[in-house]
């Protein structure tokens, strides 16, 4: 007779032995419309029943493969700054033990807290970025800490050129200018991600791969806080997932979903998937 633990499917693997760690953010204290994605990552561990360990994408099942699931770290709902470091402590841990860190958010704020201990281990990483929304602001409403302000603070670590953002399709105009400048913008789909992982995989570069639930088209995944009409379609992510994994992955996330926000289950099912092909692809 076992303890009654759960995991995300197929992830019940022993630490010591497991290439991945997953662990969950449920964090979302500066969301700037609706809330409710701290509740996403134990939806997602809890839904994933329904799904099977195999996919046929890939020809590839979870029962192959070795990955730890940690659980939900317990994090300060009203103090950001400690819940970064909490993250940021977890992700360190892993790294160090020479295991790969992926989270489930949250809101994308929760990516911050990864990125700083992978930019402390790998100081030339880039950052591979799926998104609705730019996140570059420099504040929202004087907050610097704030789910819209990610990838700008993102880019006071890794700096100009580093950041490859796809699907972008909602932003202030100061955020599509700074793009111009400091970050590689590419609006609307994926249209240059091939050439973007290419070079990334040319030059080996530690890449940090972060996957905002909301690129995808609010009409396939409404479960999300700001939905933005448009986007990409389930199919259309998963075939970029696996361009971006031939890169030198070292950390990643997927983050945004508000499960209650679709009563019909159908977000937090497609999370799911996203999540099983997201580890298949990953492993090494």
């Amino acid at each position: 007779m076992n303890r009654n633990v759960e995991t995300f499917i197929g992830c019940d693997s022993g630490y010591e032995e497991s290439g991945i760690v997953l662990f969950g953010a449920p964090f979302d204290s500066t969301t700037s419309f609706r809330p409710g994605a701290r509740f996403g990552s134990a939806a997602i561990r809890h839904e994933s029943f329904g799904l099977e360990t195999y996919s046929p994408y890939q020809d590839k099942d979870l029962t192959d493969i070795k990955v730890f699931d940690c659980g939900d770290l317990e994090l300060s709902f009203g103090l950001p700054e400690a819940a970064l470091k909490d993250i940021e402590d977890k992700s360190r841990e892993i790294l160090n033990d020479g295991k790969l860190p992926l989270m489930i958010g949250g809101e994308h704020l929760v990516t911050l807290g990864s990125v700083r201990a992978v930019f402390e281990k790998y100081p030339d990483l880039q950052i591979v970025h799926f998104d609705a929304h730019c996140d570059l602001r420099d504040d929202y409403l004087g907050a610097k800490l704030s789910h819209a302000c990610v990838l700008r603070r993102c880019h006071d670590l890794v700096g100009d050129g580093k950041i490859h953002q796809f699907c972008i399709r909602s932003g202030d105009r100061e955020e599509f200018l700074f793009a111009k400048d400091h970050t590689d913008m590419h609006k609307f789909n994926f249209d240059g991600l091939s050439e973007v992982c290419e070079e990334l995989r040319k030059n080996n570069t530690p890449v940090y791969f972060t996957i905002d639930l909301d690129c995808m088209d609010p009409s396939l995944f409404c479960g999300t806080g700001t939905p933005e009409a448009g986007g990409v379609s389930f199919t259309e992510l998963l075939n970029a997932i696996l361009t971006v994994s031939k890169t030198n992955i070292v950390g990643a996330d997927i983050n945004e979903l508000a499960p209650m926000l679709d009563q019909s289950g159908a977000s937090t099912a497609t999370a799911c998937k996203v999540l099983r092909e997201l580890i298949l692809s990953i492993n090494k």
